[in-house]
């Protein structure tokens, strides 16, 4: 049976664009559309779509106000389909954290002529949305989780962190538990096709973890109680050799970030090159964690991880998306599989 999709937009223009490359994919059918937020919650429970895409700037009911009449009346699977600037990246957050799966950015605004520059993606992410159990969705967002206390001892160890499709909900789940003297760096890896996604998600988890959070800057001193995020059209990688010196090693504590820019893309950035990387610096001192999301990025730097003599986790089948992490664990190469619940005890033993 094809996956049953209701496309949410005020434009007829891009109902009809967003309905005619779903329905492209023999996996998908387009049962209905809508141009608003209430029309949306009225055909819901008559035609049971098994997956939404939904709109931001809408009349009336806003995106994020339609997703949480559609998350408290009718647990959907819903995929946010928005423009590209800062502020729609701020309320694609919030619409995350309210309970969307994925987001799928449109290329040139609102009414975006080339939205089939992202076809590939959004079929993806719909296909991938469909199979979400809508009870995970609501136990990840109605979660809270509580902040741990202890004193740990500084060590020179960096947890790198994977994440993709349903990263954000589940970051959001394990940060805020780190507390604030935690005497290790953090570096995430968040799949997003847009800085002002990066820049977004590091804002919204400084507000709510006692660590400083912040997206990664080029040649900047990784330090302690740090959270690092890639910035979204960046390759990264780690080195010990300054760059305010061409000649000579720092201090064997210090290591710098290097950030190099490349195109976008739905797997952007690479958590692939960046384990790979720190596993080379770090050799041991490294736990490495893939979560949630789509296709097999991290399979590899989880493994020079682990060859490294670093600990690796995966998020179980609690996942969102139990794609990355399955990878992962099927390898062999994760020494815990935990729950997104779990994953911040973890952390914390391997590290004090």
């Amino acid at each position: 049976m094809p996956i049953k999709v209701l496309v949410v937009d005020d434009s007829l223009f891009m109902r009809t664009l967003v309905s005619d490359m779903l329905d492209s994919d023999r996996r998908i059918e387009v049962i209905d559309t809508a141009k608003n937020g209430a029309e949306a919650l009225k055909k819901i429970p008559e035609i049971k779509p098994d997956c939404i895409t939904l709109d931001l700037a809408m009349p009336g009911w806003d995106g994020l106000t339609t997703l949480k009449h559609i998350m408290s009346q009718y647990p959907t699977p819903v995929v946010i389909v928005s423009a590209y600037s800062k502020e729609d990246a701020d309320i694609t957050i919030k619409c995350l954290n309210a309970g969307a799966v994925g987001f799928v950015l449109k290329p040139s605004g609102e009414l975006s002529l080339d939205i089939r520059t992202v076809e590939e993606q959004l079929l993806e992410q719909v296909v991938a949305a469909a199979k979400v159990n809508v009870a995970k969705i609501k136990s990840l967002v109605a979660k809270k989780p509580k902040r741990a206390r202890r004193k740990l001892i500084g060590i020179n160890k960096i947890v790198v962190i994977g994440a993709s499709t349903g990263g954000p909900q589940t970051l959001e789940a394990i940060l805020p538990s780190i507390p604030s003297d935690f005497p290790a760096s953090i570096i995430v890896v968040q799949h997003a096709p847009s800085r002002f996604f990066s820049e977004s998600m590091a804002e919204h988890l400084n507000n709510t973890s006692p660590l400083l959070v912040k997206v990664a800057g080029d040649n900047e001193l990784i330090q302690a109680g740090y959270v690092y995020f890639v910035p979204s059209g960046f390759r990264m990688t780690v080195t010990n050799r300054s760059p305010q010196y061409e000649s000579g090693l720092t201090n064997h504590d210090q290591r710098f970030i290097c950030l190099s820019e490349e195109e976008p893309s739905a797997l952007s950035p690479s958590i692939d090159i960046i384990m790979r990387s720190v596993a080379k610096i770090y050799a041991g001192n490294v736990i490495g964690i893939i979560l949630t999301g789509m296709g097999q990025d991290g399979r590899e730097g989880m493994k020079a991880i682990k060859e490294s003599g670093g600990k690796t986790i995966a998020q179980d089948e609690s996942s969102l998306i139990f794609g990355m992490p399955k990878v992962v664990i099927d390898a062999g190469f994760a020494d815990k599989v935990l729950p997104a619940s779990g994953i911040a005890r973890a952390i914390l033993d391997l590290v004090a």
